[in-house]
């Protein structure tokens, strides 16, 4: 058995009625000219060969008496394969609208927590002689990164590969422990505690000091004060004592602009996807000596703020978005855990022209990035292993049933993750990945998740809402895919004219 740690709880503690803990992805395959290709049993026999790597797939969670401390992961001794690997179809056409349909019904569903956390679907009837794996894990058993990672193990390099011998799972059974066991973990674990505590702490005072002596004081007062880059943080803050390092700048308030999303969601969602090019995405960031994620930051500004003009809810300020970030290092003594942290950063949709918007992008990322090496981000993650599981689940639930996020202004407005992937082909059976859909999750006051994922010449995006909020999601993506081509021809006019 292994404990979860602090940020793998904080995504079960987190869950309510109307809020999910489960991350997805949607891949889908050509179907290769093989007559006899059957989609369902080559996905379930592939999982099937590889479940002895897999241990989230194998793993499901024992609780602690009164939530004291956080889960256990154990080795399931009744899995049942069949319960996690489903058969299922769209209805004709099988087009991106009837796809998207299936999976936003498919993704507002928790998954059973006395079971492994995760579900495969094998999706038939897709036009064009295709299928689809919606795959959908619970976010305490894994990040972004070691997603990759788990779908690299399950699919092939070649067309033509054999299936292996499924390997044999030589480990003895686990016996689930009694109540009282696990107290007794809990009264062990809670004796290390402050021991954990201290070392973390003293981890983190040592990187703070080494800021202080590249920065002076006045440095690292503008850290502790200034999360977020950019004006959102310091607007107004500095004028008085500009010339003076060693005077703190007044606390910045930490709230996002309003939006028609920033509100209590239901337990509905609603998913929608497109996909552009990388290479144009490159031939941009090439014009402009920016990067491809500025390019695809800039792409979100501005289709979120043609939507939020053609919807009369365009704010005076910037959006702020949080931008997930691993902080693996490579050697992680377990890699299926989340290893995550965060920048916080201006979305310039209260900027006019796209150029103008994406160096405002670029200067703002290059701020938070360089703020975030700054500080101690592995020891901060460990720090969230103290939040008291009980305390914090109980918290959500308040925030829930009292609709907390129609009270109060978010810090937030949307989650923006671009995920690199694989650049070479990958296969299932003989038949080809063409798309690699993200599916991520929403929170109560933050009801957009727009999460791209990359996988050969193609960028894949997938964005996620609550259907109340935000009922035309599939045009907001479109706008968000047709501003690549706005950026594009703005940069070639601006090298046009320099040249």
């Amino acid at each position: 058995m292994k404990q979860l740690s602090g940020v793998d709880a904080a995504f079960l503690n987190l869950e309510t009625a109307n809020t999910y803990g489960h991350v997805s992805s949607l891949s889908v395959y050509d179907r290769p000219d093989d007559p006899h290709f059957e989609a369902y049993p080559v996905a379930r026999a592939q999982i099937e060969a590889r479940l002895a790597q897999l241990d989230p797939f194998r793993r499901r969670l024992v609780q602690v008496p009164l939530g004291l401390d956080h889960p256990w992961w154990m080795r399931d001794p009744a899995f049942d394969l069949d319960f996690h690997v489903r058969h299922i179809a769209v209805p004709p056409p099988g087009g991106t609208e009837q796809v998207t349909a299936l999976v936003s019904r498919i993704i507002a569903r928790h998954l059973d927590r006395r079971r492994p956390l995760w579900e495969t679907y094998v999706i038939e009837g897709l036009e064009g002689n295709r299928f689809a794996l919606l795959t959908k894990v619970h976010h305490a058993t894994i990040d972004g990164a070691a997603g990759a990672e788990l779908l690299a193990m399950l699919l092939d390099q070649k067309p033509d590969a054999e299936l292996a011998p499924t390997e044999p799972d030589n480990r003895p059974p686990e016996r689930e422990p009694s109540d009282f066991e696990m107290l007794g973990r809990t009264a062990l674990s809670i004796a290390t505690k402050p021991r954990d505590v201290i070392r973390l702490t003293t981890s983190a005072t040592a990187a703070l000091r080494e800021v202080a002596r590249q920065r002076g004081l006045g440095g690292l007062a503008e850290l502790v004060g200034r999360p977020l880059p950019h004006r959102i943080a310091v607007m107004g803050q500095r004028e008085h004592n500009d010339n003076d390092p060693d005077i703190a700048p007044v606390l910045p308030s930490f709230t996002a602009p309003n939006t028609p999303w920033s509100h209590s969601v239901s337990a509905h969602r609603k998913f929608a996807i497109d996909s552009v090019a990388l290479e144009e995405v490159k031939h941009t960031k090439r014009l402009l000596g920016c990067t491809v994620n500025d390019v695809v930051m800039a792409m979100v500004a501005g289709g979120l703020r043609n939507w939020l003009e053609e919807n009369d809810a365009l704010p005076d300020d910037p959006l702020v978005a949080m931008v997930p970030v691993s902080v693996r290092t490579g050697n992680e003594s377990d890699r299926w855990t989340n290893r995550v942290s965060s920048l916080f950063v201006p979305v310039p949709t209260d900027r006019e022209q796209p150029l103008d918007r994406l160096a405002a992008m670029n200067r703002t990322m290059n701020e938070a990035k360089a703020t975030f090496d700054l500080l101690p981000a592995e020891a901060l993650t460990d720090l969230a292993q103290f939040a008291p599981p009980a305390l914090a689940t109980r918290a959500a639930r308040l925030a829930t049933r009292l609709h907390i996020a129609d009270r109060l202004a978010s810090p937030i407005n949307l989650v923006i993750s671009n995920v690199p992937g694989p650049r070479s082909p990958l296969f299932l059976g003989g038949a080809m990945m063409r798309h690699y859909y993200p599916v991520s999750t929403i929170a109560e006051g933050v009801a957009l998740n727009v999460t791209v994922q990359s996988y050969l010449d193609t960028l894949d995006f997938g964005l996620v809402t609550c259907r109340d909020l935000i009922p035309d999601l599939e045009h907001m993506t479109g706008l968000i895919a047709a501003e690549l081509g706005v950026i594009r021809d703005a940069a070639e006019a601006l090298t046009a004219a320099t040249d």
